[in-house]
């Protein structure tokens, strides 16, 4: 399997608000001949355009989930059956 860059999804801020919250947090290929970069599709089929890279790299935390454990309960049930 390549390498994985893990992605959040954000809502849109209101005007209170001083950043984004996520909503959920997708699993992604890296594209070719890069291991931070995010491919154009998160494993389970939604573009990553406006997505936010996350700092958290699956390749740096051997035996840990693929995600930042802080966001467990926001996974993208059908991007952990991928991975």
């Amino acid at each position: 399997m390549s390498e994985i860059v893990v992605v959040y999804e954000l809502d849109k801020p209101t005007a209170g608000d001083a950043e984004p919250s996520v909503l959920r947090v997708h699993a992604v290929p890296a594209a070719p001949g890069m291991t931070a970069v995010a491919g154009p599709r998160t494993y389970c089929g939604r573009d990553t355009f406006a997505m936010e890279v996350s700092s958290w790299r699956p390749g740096e935390h051997p035996g840990d989930a693929w995600y930042d454990p802080q966001y467990a309960s926001l996974v993208c049930a059908a991007c952990a059956d991928a991975v």
